[in-house]
């Protein structure tokens, strides 16, 4: 689907004859099987280098030995804490791993204490935390290049270690799937480039279908209109469908959907220029939205859902919405434009009333880069969590606490409306600095008619500044995994 993924193999748990060896060891942990062996074929390298830098096996922490002996290039020791692991923490474990073996021609893994659906979370976090988006480095030197394309997992049961492994490879699918999407720039990611992108996906079994400009002037999307009308490239609205519940199923479908401006100069409310470069990846929303879909697809979850996401690219020019004009929504509703660069919540508008309109969902859910003001109050840590249903509410946090894409959830009350009362018009489309988050939030539910329904801002979320232990500065591919954990505790099956 793009970015090709790390290679995974399998091999009874024995003891390589070259290349790198990665060991995952616990606090306190008596070398045997496996770990003892290496330990003897490389005349008790790893006890004596275990002793001589105190290594405690404390989460996360490294220790690497160079040229043991035995035939290998290098053992990497890796701890995996004093605490119980969960699936977070062993991910973890698997991409700290990754910085030490990329460069190896050669590499395998072993966890002998652990079962073989743990050390499947294990490899999975190599494969996320593997990742590059290169396509555009035509001089990088060879010796800058990760070499590494297959890591060998070592386990006493190949069977039931793949099998584990299955549906977590189709969720790191759609993770990197997401990742690309917002990596592209924008002269290569446009609104009619990323729905034709969307269309390859009918080869998962997803049903795709495209809205074009026609089509939504017919329908009345003034709203995501409006937003476009200042680019020659012209808006697309995509719907992915996915029946994995079967035809005679009778539950509704839970239905995602996200914002997708490929790229936000603003519009007549130009951003300034330190910075602009960063709006490529303003389209994040609609990025999740589809590796989501295509995650639920390959992995054949059970369950009806449906993504569709608005694209629009947002520029200033002579036929570009102006600060004061009214458009009509799809719903009916009247919006005045203070600011055309509060563009995302206008496409959100007109989606969000077409999928409770046209698919009567169980659920729906948004995502969007949608505000700087969430980056203000949560920094870089949490998404911000609007809710109008607090089971709904409940069971996103819990998911987000297991996947580790942590959500905050934050207020919702009628009295902000105040901010967003306009003085010709049903609505406007800002209310000022004050809560600018939540009064974002509280003009979207205005085109939910009360749907069970969740927004996610996840505008400081979808990029990352630095280097995490699951994925390299860039794209972070935030809320697929955290979707996915939903979807299958809560709606699938």
């Amino acid at each position: 689907m793009g970015t090709c993924m790390l290679d995974i193999a399998f091999a009874k748990a024995a003891l390589p004859k070259n290349g790198a060896l990665v060991l995952f060891l616990a606090p306190g942990e008596t070398p045997s099987g496996l770990v003892e062996a290496a330990d003897k074929a490389t005349g008790g390298a790893i006890t004596r280098a275990i002793s001589i830098a105190d290594f405690k096996a404390e989460h996360g922490k490294s220790l690497n030995l160079l040229a043991p002996g035995a035939g290998l290039s290098r053992i990497v020791l890796i701890g995996l804490g004093k605490d119980v692991p969960t699936q977070t923490s062993l991910e973890e474990a698997g991409g700290a791993a990754w910085p030490s073996i990329a460069k190896e021609n050669t590499a395998a893994i072993a966890a002998p204490t652990l079962s073989n659906e743990q050390i499947a979370f294990i490899a999975h976090g190599a494969t996320l935390r593997s990742y590059r988006f290169d396509r555009y480095r035509t001089d990088e030197k060879a010796d800058a290049k990760p070499t590494l394309t297959k890591l060998t997992v070592l386990t006493t049961d190949i069977a039931s270690t793949r099998a584990a492994l299955a549906p977590l490879r189709a969720i790191a699918e759609g993770v990197f799937l997401t990742r690309d999407l917002v990596s592209e720039p924008a002269n290569v990611l446009y609104p009619a480039e990323f729905a034709e992108r969307c269309r390859k996906l009918t080869t998962l079994g997803l049903k795709v279908e495209i809205l074009g400009p026609k089509e939504l002037t017919k329908l009345g999307f003034g709203a995501l209109l409006g937003v476009a009308q200042g680019s020659e490239r012209e808006a697309r609205v995509v719907i992915m469908q996915w029946n994995g519940a079967g035809a005679r199923s009778k539950e509704k479908p839970v239905c995602f959907i996200g914002k997708g401006v490929t790229f936000d100069t603003g519009g007549i409310s130009i951003k300034p220029a330190a910075g602009m470069e960063d709006m490529k990846w303003d389209m994040g929303g609609a990025g999740t939205v589809t590796g989501l879909m295509a995650a639920l697809a390959a992995r054949k979850a059970k369950v009806n859902a449906i993504g569709i996401i608005g694209l629009v690219e947002n520029m200033p020019s002579g036929t570009a919405q102006r600060p004061g004009d009214v458009v009509t929504s799809y719903s009916g509703q009247t919006i005045e434009v203070i600011n055309t660069d509060a563009e995302g919540r206008l496409v959100l508008a007109d989606v969000l009333w077409y999928a409770q309109q046209k698919y009567d969902p169980r659920i729906m859910i948004d995502l969007a880069t949608l505000t700087g003001a969430i980056i203000i109050g949560l920094g870089h840590e949490y998404a911000g969590l609007f809710s109008n249903d607090d089971t709904l509410a409940e069971q996103i946090a819990k998911a987000g606490a297991a996947t580790n894409e942590k959500v905050w959830r934050m207020p919702m009350h009628p009295a902000y409306d105040r901010q967003i009362r306009s003085d010709i018009a049903d609505v406007k489309n800002v209310g000022g600095r004050p809560a600018g988050s939540i009064t974002a939030a509280q003009f979207l539910q205005r085109f939910v008619n009360g749907k069970p329904w969740a927004h996610l801002d996840i505008a400081g979320m979808a990029w990352l500044t630095h280097d995490t232990s699951l994925a390299e500065k860039g794209a972070a591919g935030y809320g697929v995994r955290l979707l996915d954990r939903l979807v299958a505790e809560y709606y699938e099956g």
